[in-house]
């Protein structure tokens, strides 16, 4: 997982969601209190943050407050989203091997953050669709990028994407595997998963 695969990943999610600039953008996404355009604000807060997160190191930054304004014409909401992806993927890029940064799931490096960007795009452009009446696969690829970076111990014989909905408790998993109702990402190196299943 790399800067290069976020910003295709935000390309991807930013050219659907323009194709539905007319829709209704105060629509609630399902299952979230939030609007369509509250989910797609939501993503680039969490993409501005990334950042800030993984410059910082891995002592929490709480000195500043900043969000993306839900209110703003949907347009305008893209164009940020796509910009606070370039911030990120700059920092990403250009992080050192070993740097860290402060996330709720755990200290996450530069792929980590990226993994968490992507999931970010992906799956709440799938809540935004939902809202707006319609639906969103992404190509697999970038689903699986995510998938396996995040998620060590989800299914590998299933579809990415499918899995990826099911990983962030959104939809079940075939027959045998039921939705979620809490989940929770592993964020450091993969190579430090303990190998165990977590409880979110």
């Amino acid at each position: 997982m790399d800067a290069n695969v976020l910003l295709s990943t935000a390309e991807v999610c930013a050219e659907f969601l323009s194709g539905h600039l007319d829709g209704d953008w105060t629509a609630p996404a399902p299952d979230l209190e939030m609007t369509v355009a509250q989910v797609v604000a939501h993503i680039g807060d969490c993409l501005h943050w990334y950042a800030y997160d993984l410059a910082a190191g891995p002592t929490e930054l709480s000195t500043m407050d900043a969000r993306v304004r839900p209110e703003s014409p949907p347009a305008e909401l893209l164009v940020t989203l796509g910009t606070t992806a370039k911030v990120l993927a700059a920092v990403v890029a250009t992080s050192a091997p070993e740097a860290r940064g402060w996330h709720p799931a755990g200290l996450a490096d530069a792929a980590g953050f990226a993994a968490m960007a992507c999931d970010e795009l992906l799956v709440h452009t799938y809540d935004a669709a939902g809202g707006l009446g319609t639906s969103f696969t992404p190509p697999a690829r970038l689903a699986a990028a995510a998938l396996y970076r995040l998620f060590p111990w989800a299914p590998t014989d299933s579809d990415p994407w499918q899995t990826l909905l099911w990983a962030n408790g959104r939809a079940p998993l075939g027959d045998d595997l039921p939705r979620l109702t809490k989940w929770t990402w592993h964020a450091a190196p993969v190579a430090e998963w303990d190998g165990t299943l977590p409880i979110a």
